[in-house]
């Protein structure tokens, strides 16, 4: 349950530094933006060493992705039409059902 706990909170370093590549403006900005890109995929390469690198990669972006579009339509006010709601809850039952069939144990002994 660690790694993919370890996932989720990379997936929000993502959501920080796909934010921050659009919005940073200062030094300090571009700093935090740096900052989040490094521990996203330190945390992305820590959750792969317990589980399936395919899997973790997939829930991974699927967990950015929304977290962009929730992030950019209830901060920052941009429009949700029907259609993007629609494939967004489609990928969210793709990252939900891998997380459902992956389980930890099948990849002890992976390095």
């Amino acid at each position: 349950m660690r790694n993919w706990a370890l996932l989720i909170v990379a997936a929000v370093f993502e959501v920080c530094w796909v934010i921050g590549l659009n919005q940073a403006s200062t030094v300090l900005e571009w700093g935090g933006t740096g900052v989040a890109i490094v521990v996203s995929f330190i945390l992305l390469l820590q959750a792969t060493k317990q589980l399936p690198v395919a899997t973790a990669y997939a829930v991974f972006v699927g967990l950015g992705t929304v977290g962009s579009v929730a992030v950019d339509t209830l901060v920052l006010g941009q429009a949700l039409p029907a259609a993007k709601l629609v494939f967004i809850i489609t990928l969210l039952i793709g990252v939900v059902g891998l997380k459902m069939v992956t389980k930890e144990s099948d990849t002890e002994g992976v390095s």
